[in-house]
């Protein structure tokens, strides 16, 4: 008995990294062909926000500045499920770049 149950969680193992590569290859070539003919937000696109500062203060307080030096902050994103190129998917990107820096 052990043995089957061993045998079919190799196979969902292998099924489901089968299945994670050809989602990623699948996403990967469709950045790929949008690439070829881009327009400003597709495949990549670049996101501008405040550089926002939380500092911690007496109290369980926190004030918020905004960065006198560098107030915005840009990034450039890839529309797809995961990242590509080196740049992080827009999904991902668009919830960490309104995040204030802890300091």
């Amino acid at each position: 008995m052990p043995t089957i149950l061993a045998t079919i969680l190799k196979r969902i193992l292998f099924a489901s990294a089968v299945l994670l590569l050809a989602v990623y290859g699948v996403d990967s070539v469709s950045v790929w062909r949008r690439a070829r003919h881009p327009t400003a937000t597709n495949p990549y696109e670049t996101l501008t926000a405040p550089r926002l500062f939380a500092i911690a203060e007496k109290g369980n307080k926190t004030e918020y500045q905004i960065d006198a030096d560098n107030p915005t902050q840009t990034v450039t994103c890839v529309h797809a499920l995961f990242p590509h190129a080196g740049y992080s998917p827009c999904w991902q990107a668009e919830r960490t770049l309104h995040q204030p820096i802890p300091m």
